[in-house]
Parts: structure tokens; C-alpha cells; sequence
């Protein structure tokens, strides 16, 4: 193998950077030629891509975003799509990928191996913390200690004005961010995909602080849950106040949506130490001729897994937080 490509795909995360960071300054180390591909697999079927140095990825290991730009690409799914992401790879010479992104971008990488005979390798890119193989995903540090940082700073006005704010977190249908978050900055309660909507649950513990002489409570939301118990991404906070509401109505209470913040900003070393610890072994995966391979982590060894067995595992909820969460905000 003499030329290997590496592309962004999907939401974008904090630790993207590094891992691109990484897999060029590996790479070369390797003696690989290394291609940077723009704007994920858009840019794969378009063939916008060029050749990256050492100076091409200076300065890039702390940064949020990613350099190299991210999309979905909905003609990736395509027969058409997927001969052009191809061809475009071929032309260039390039035998290996590197795919930093979530589930839905390793579904084009798993095409692009087992249809196309492309070298590839995943690296789990994503807030969200929902692949069940890893056990942190590159971006969810950064997320959760936005959430952290943010609501830290509302304390200050909710409790001089006796105000509970809901505050609604990303993470899809994985509550991942809102639990590490809601024990992080010490809220009264959250509320999760995983376990349902309890609202009385919630309206319980703001009675019972307030009977402590508490009015001011944090109820950190996900936004993949509402009140009839679905998944739908939209301004869960707005409802779970308005049910607060309905039951309480001389509470004071105000909706906050965190929404793309948590995506932004500078990445934790903890990503970006992670970054490059994936990034390098996705490269080394490629020089030892291995495809078909997800990086992942667990208990601080990064290691690479057959793709197919890794996307096929169920994620599991972590009760044992929940229940963390719940026991340190009684009052």
C-alpha cells in the first residue's frame, strides 16, 4: 500500500482533528502518501481531495470542527454513487480509507470494503456516545463538559432567582450526554431515552426540594424524548416545561436549548488524546493490510474490531449512573 485517503463524515465532533492529525502524520511516518478528502463522502463521488503534508495538518490537534469539512450524503447510498466514490479512489491510486464518523458513515465504509474491495478503517467520531462496541466515541468528553461548563454558568442566575431551568442536551436516542452531564454540574433531575418520560418523577423532587426551602432545580432533558414516550428531536424542553407547568403552575421556570454548542469549541485533551491514539492504530491497521476494522476503547486500550461484529452490537444503558444521578441531587 502506497497512498491512503481520510474523510470526515456526518455530525461533525471535537477530536476529529486530532484523529486526521494523526492518521496524516502516522501515515507519512509509514512512508504512505496520504489524500484529504472534503466534505465526507460528498466529496469522495465529486473527487474533491487533496494531497496532505506534515504542514497540512499544523496546529489542527486542539481545534472543534473539522478541517476537512463533513456531509451527508444521501447519493452514497446509491449504486451510481458508490462506482463514483470508487472510481474517483482508483484514479487517484488511493488502496486504503479512513473513515471518522458514526454508525451511518461506517454503512457507506462496509460498502466501499465488502462491494469494492477498498481497503477501510472506521474511527468512531460522534457526540453521542451511542456505539455499543466503544466505549467512549471522539467528541462526547467535549460535549459533556460543554453541557458541564454551561449550566455551571446558569446556576448563578437560577438560583438568585429562585428559577428552575430545563435544559435540553444532544445525543439522539442515547442519553449518554444528558447522565454524564446531569452528574457532572450537579442537577435535580434528568430525564432519558432510555428509561421513558417520568414527569412525575420530576415534579416530585421540585415539590419536595421546594418543601426544603430549594426553589431553584437544573432537569437536564435529551432530546430524543417527549411526553407520549417517542423519539422525536425538537425542543424537548419547551414540553417538559410546559408539563411542569400543568402541574405546577406558580413555579418559575425557563426552557434553554444547549443545541450546537456542545459540537463547538476547542477539543478536551481527553479527545484529543483519543484522537490520536485512534487515528494512529487505524493506520497502522491499513500498513498491516487489514480492512473491514472499527477502532474503539475500552478501559483505556484502543483496539480495532471486525466492523460488522462491532455495528452489530446492542448498547447497553448504564443504570448504575442513573441511579448516581438521582441519589446526589436529593435534598
Amino acid at each position: 500500500m502506497k497512498k491512503i485517503g481520510v474523510l470526515t463524515s456526518g455530525g461533525d465532533s471535537q477530536g476529529m482533528n486530532s484523529a486526521v492529525y494523526a492518521v496524516v502524520r502516522s501515515a507519512l511516518a509509514c512512508g504512505l502518501e496520504v489524500y484529504g478528502i472534503r466534505y465526507g463522502y460528498r466529496g469522495l463521488i465529486d473527487g474533491d481531495m487533496e494531497k496532505l503534508s506534515a504542514k497540512s495538518v499544523e496546529g489542527i490537534v486542539h481545534r472543534g470542527g473539522t478541517v476537512l469539512g463533513t456531509a451527508r450524503c444521501l447519493e452514497m447510498k446509491t449504486p451510481e454513487g458508490q462506482r463514483k466514490a470508487v472510481e474517483n479512489l482508483r484514479q487517484k491510486g488511493i488502496e486504503g480509507l479512513v473513515v471518522i464518523g458514526g454508525d451511518g458513515s461506517f454503512a457507506g465504509a462496509k460498502v466501499l470494503s465488502t462491494q469494492y474491495g477498498i481497503k477501510v478503517i472506521g474511527i468512531p467520531g460522534t457526540i453521542d456516545n451511542d456505539l455499543a462496541y466503544t466505549q467512549y466515541t471522539l467528541g462526547f468528553d467535549s460535549a459533556v463538559a460543554t453541557v458541564a461548563n454551561n449550566v455551571t454558568l446558569l446556576r448563578d442566575t437560577m438560583s438568585c432567582n429562585d428559577r428552575t431551568c430545563v435544559v435540553e442536551v444532544m445525543g439522539r436516542d442515547c442519553g449518554d450526554i444528558a447522565i454524564y452531564g446531569a452528574i457532572a454540574c450537579g442537577a435535580e433531575a434528568v430525564l432519558v431515552p432510555e428509561l421513558g418520560y417520568d414527569i412525575d418523577a420530576v415534579v416530585k423532587r421540585i415539590t419536595h426540594n421546594a418543601q426544603k426551602g430549594k426553589f431553584d432545580n437544573i432537569i437536564i432533558v435529551a432530546e430524543g424524548i417527549r411526553s407520549d414516550g417517542t423519539l422525536d428531536k425538537g425542543h424537548e424542553a419547551d414540553k417538559v416545561m410546559a408539563d411542569i407547568l400543568k402541574r405546577l403552575p406558580d413555579i418559575n421556570v425557563r426552557a434553554m436549548v444547549l443545541g450546537h454548542l456542545q459540537r463547538s469549541g476547542d477539543a478536551t485533551v481527553t479527545d484529543r488524546l483519543l484522537g490520536i491514539r485512534m487515528g494512529d492504530l487505524a493506520v497502522k491497521c491499513l500498513a498491516e493490510g487489514k480492512t473491514d476494522r472499527v477502532i474503539g476503547v475500552k478501559n483505556n486500550v484502543v483496539f480495532d474490531e471486525d466492523m460488522v461484529e462491532a455495528l452489530s452490537q446492542q448498547k447497553t444503558f448504564d443504570r448504575t449512573l442513573y441511579d448516581l444521578a438521582n441519589s446526589l441531587s436529593a435534598y
